[in-house]
């Protein structure tokens, strides 16, 4: 029975762990969103995507702006 409440805790601190992580990666691309993005109205998309698609939405932002999927808008 031990065996098995200790599997469960360590299940439970991983996910703990996990969630922490994806609320903390989630933040910082809404505020690079906020920061980074040129036009106003790249800021209200990219805050809207991220904010209501949370994690989703941190990792299409991240894969899109970060790594360089699109290109920016110099105007």
């Amino acid at each position: 029975m031990d065996a098995m409440f200790g599997g469960g805790a360590a299940m439970m601190i991983l996910f703990f762990v996990l969630a922490l992580a994806a609320s903390a990666f989630w933040l910082w691309m809404l505020v690079d969103a906020l920061v980074n993005e040129p036009d106003t109205n790249q800021k209200i998309l990219w805050f809207l995507v991220i904010f209501f698609l949370h994690f989703v939405g941190a990792i299409i932002y991240f894969a899109v702006r970060k790594t360089g999927g699109a290109r920016r808008s110099t105007m």
